[in-house]
């Protein structure tokens, strides 16, 4: 490992001490603020909560133009059932496993904190010539890219920005999808429980669930339309009432666990149990490859909840409509192969405060698209009798393959790694797009180290990529070296 790996993890596992879940990020704030005050770097932050650090050029850059390092300091926070951590207070646990750098049962935040670390670093390096630079450190990126959004014109200087924010060293972003959030709400009508019903609870759960852009496309099931399969096949076999329904944590992960307490004749457990199985059977099968440990089980259950429960006619509207709303992969694109052009992701429901919430999430490279699954599900929720109101949205990053950022990244890569580079558009939501859109003339790209299943448990980050990384960085820097003019005849 590198002396610069080295430093990089070491920044981000302080980083990682302190709690940065989206909407929680002052504390992770003020302590890089503090850093840089430390180290005599001017630092400005806006009302979002957004900092950018100024680090002077290098000496003999100091006509270079101004390089715009950015990632976001905000996390998914994700863990297993059976983990107690608690992400207000407690650190990230670091474990290497090999090659992998992973977290003790919860999601890592490698996406996006080993960004801000490797930013930090290039700061602090004195033997990394660089030309002047602006650490751009973004805040809740993670639940719409509402920081970026919140960024004001000016806060920004230079316009070569350097979004290291993708997942796949060797692969550079050059675009994306716009995205856009709804907020279904269903009211729900509810009555006393009937004094022969028991309570039951069916719970979908052993899924991976995964980034909901870029893992869309891998067969990765859904815990809540799995949830609502199994509450489809419970009704083949008698009508019952739902008390209480949960699933999913947060709008860009698909939804690894959801259950449902429901009350039913006991008389019919064993068929109900019988029916439930068969179905995880078929489920098993359907997801083979991708799904080994799901698992669907009803059982019966005293828990907590209301006395009271929807009426059969409103558990019948629920079971239908998440059903009927759009998940996965809805097309590929035209012009790019195995590219996802749209998709959906079913992402959370709850009716813990009485009414059925339910938080849909769409992508697509094709703005037109986008709004057209928009329509499809405004219809599927007004015919069960919904309201939505429209979340967060932004716009996809278009391409600019003639871009001379992107000419530079290749021609570096290629010197640096005798190797050429990938250039890829990405079906997920990147800040490039907004901070595109807010300052005209911004050439822009995105790179980063290897990791894998982000907004999951399972995230990790490949160790030897970041050294990869890190030399591609110092190689890019130097590029900008200022070249002597020549003196005339």
């Amino acid at each position: 490992m590198t002396d610069q790996t080295e430093r990089i993890l070491e920044l981000f596992q302080q980083i990682n001490a302190i709690p940065r879940c989206s909407k929680n990020e002052e504390a992770v704030c003020r302590w890089i603020g503090r850093w840089a005050h430390d180290r005599d770097l001017a630092v400005r932050s806006d009302a979002a909560g957004n900092l950018v650090i100024e680090v002077p050029a290098s000496p003999g850059f100091e006509s270079a133009p101004i390089v715009v390092f950015q990632g976001h300091v905000d996390m998914v926070c994700e863990k297993t059932p059976e983990s107690a951590h608690d992400f207000s207070k407690d650190p990230i646990r670091h474990v290497v496993d090999g090659d992998w750098l992973c977290a003790d049962q919860t999601s890592l935040g490698a996406d996006n904190g080993v960004a801000v670390a490797m930013g930090m670093a290039l700061a602090m390096d004195d033997q990394t010539p660089h030309p002047p630079l602006e650490l751009l450190f973004t805040v809740d990126e993670e639940t719409g890219l509402t920081g970026a959004q919140a960024l004001a014109p000016g806060f920004v200087k230079g316009r070569i920005l350097l979004n290291v924010d993708s997942e796949d060293e060797g692969v550079f972003t050059v675009g994306c999808a716009g995205g856009r959030d709804s907020h279904l709400t269903l009211p729900l009508e509810r009555g006393p429980l009937g004094l022969k019903l028991q309570r039951f609870k069916l719970a979908a759960c052993g899924m991976h669930g995964g980034h909901s852009g870029i893992d869309i496309n891998k067969h990765r099931a859904s815990a809540n339309k799995i949830l609502a399969r199994g509450l489809d096949t419970l009704w083949h076999n008698g009508p019952f009432q739902l008390v209480r329904l949960a699933g999913g944590t947060t709008h860009n992960a698909i939804a690894r666990e959801a259950e449902a307490v429901l009350v039913m004749d006991p008389a019919r457990m064993d068929e109900a149990v019988s029916a439930v199985l068969a179905l995880e059977q078929a489920l098993r099968f359907e997801y083979r490859q991708t799904e080994p440990n799901l698992s669907l089980l009803l059982s019966p259950t005293d828990g907590d909840g209301p006395g009271e429960a929807v009426t059969e006619s409103g558990t019948r509207t629920v079971i239908d409509l998440l059903l009927a709303l759009p998940h996965g992969v809805s097309a590929m694109s035209a012009d790019i192969p195995g590219l996802v052009e749209t998709s959906a992701n079913l992402a959370v429901v709850d009716d813990s405060k009485g009414p059925l919430k339910i938080l849909h999430s769409k992508r697509s490279a094709v703005m037109s698209r986008l709004a057209a699954i928009t329509a499809d599900m405004n219809a599927m929720a007004r015919m069960a009798g919904a309201s939505v109101e429209t979340g967060t949205e932004y716009p996809a990053w278009e391409p600019d393959m003639a871009s001379s950022l992107l000419d530079r990244c290749k021609t570096v890569y290629q010197k640096r790694f005798a190797a050429e580079a990938t250039v890829e558009i990405i079906h997920a939501g990147l800040e490039c797009a907004i901070i595109g859109s807010k300052y005209s003339g911004m050439d822009m790209i995105s790179f980063g180290p290897t990791m894998e299943n982000p907004h999951s448990p399972m995230e990790r980050l490949y160790l030897p990529s970041i050294s990869r990384v890190w030399d591609f960085i110092a190689a890019l820097m130097e590029s900008y070296r200022p070249q002597p003019q020549q003196e005339g005849p």
